[in-house]
């Protein structure tokens, strides 16, 4: 499966060097010079496994058109590109949502890196059935959470849940998202179920100290699933 990359980029000598480069590494680029197309497509032929977006753009700058694309495709992961790279646009980006930021002009080693990083916590494909979390293994097909200590059978729904929470890993995530998502439902019964299961997660996690689900009173959940 190629990695579709969605790239939102004014400068056009930039961009069509980012373009080139990242399709030579395998990837299927999409570039945009003006984001108001990106919103165009947003509800009709919106196909991509991450967005590449440039902060600084005319019409909608990058925060604009991140919040945009969240609002209608929450679990879809940004990386932010900033000429500036001042704390204010770090702090903003990730306050919004987004999985990463890089400085311009960036080193392509290191963008690809970043790139393959944020795909491997989000894109949860079929083809991967086991993930490192901590000192666990979490293994989709067979249901288990593996420890070397003991190894614990999960429920389609506990397995769920799980693989949502990793997509949200080192970031915070509403309750009513996961709600929405997971149990397509929202009322007082379904957050009950949600508590019960989240308290079922942190005990077959007791284990690693370094994992935290971490409830924020009237938020959600902060996630912290160390990688090694």
């Amino acid at each position: 499966m190629k990695v579709k990359i969605l790239l939102a980029e004014d400068d056009s000598d930039f961009g069509m060097i980012l373009k080139q480069y990242l399709e030579l590494e395998g990837f299927e680029v999409s570039w945009f010079h003006n984001p108001e197309d990106v919103v165009s497509i947003l509800q009709t032929d919106f196909h991509f496994h991450i967005g590449i977006l440039d902060i600084m753009m005319p019409n909608i700058d990058g925060f604009s058109l991140a919040k945009m694309i969240l609002k209608a495709k929450p679990d879809f992961p940004i990386l932010f590109l900033t000429a500036k790279n001042q704390k204010i646009d770090r702090l903003t980006g990730l306050k919004i949502g987004a999985d990463d930021y890089i400085a311009k002009p960036c080193d392509p080693e290191e963008l690809i890196l970043r790139i393959k990083n944020i795909l491997k916590r989000t894109l949860i494909s079929e083809t991967i059935t086991q993930f490192k979390i901590g000192n666990y293994i979490l293994d989709t097909e067979k249901l288990l959470l593996i420890h070397p200590n003991e190894k614990i059978r999960l429920t389609i729904r506990e397995k769920d849940l799980l693989l949502y929470l990793l997509k949200f890993n080192h970031k915070i995530i509403k309750r009513d998202d996961i709600l929405d998502n997971l149990w397509e439902t929202n009322d007082y019964f379904t957050g009950r179920s949600l508590d019960v299961f989240i308290s079922r997660l942190r005990k077959y996690f007791q284990h690693d100290d370094k994992i935290k689900i971490q409830s924020l009173r009237g938020i959600g959940f902060e996630i912290d699933f160390p990688e090694n």
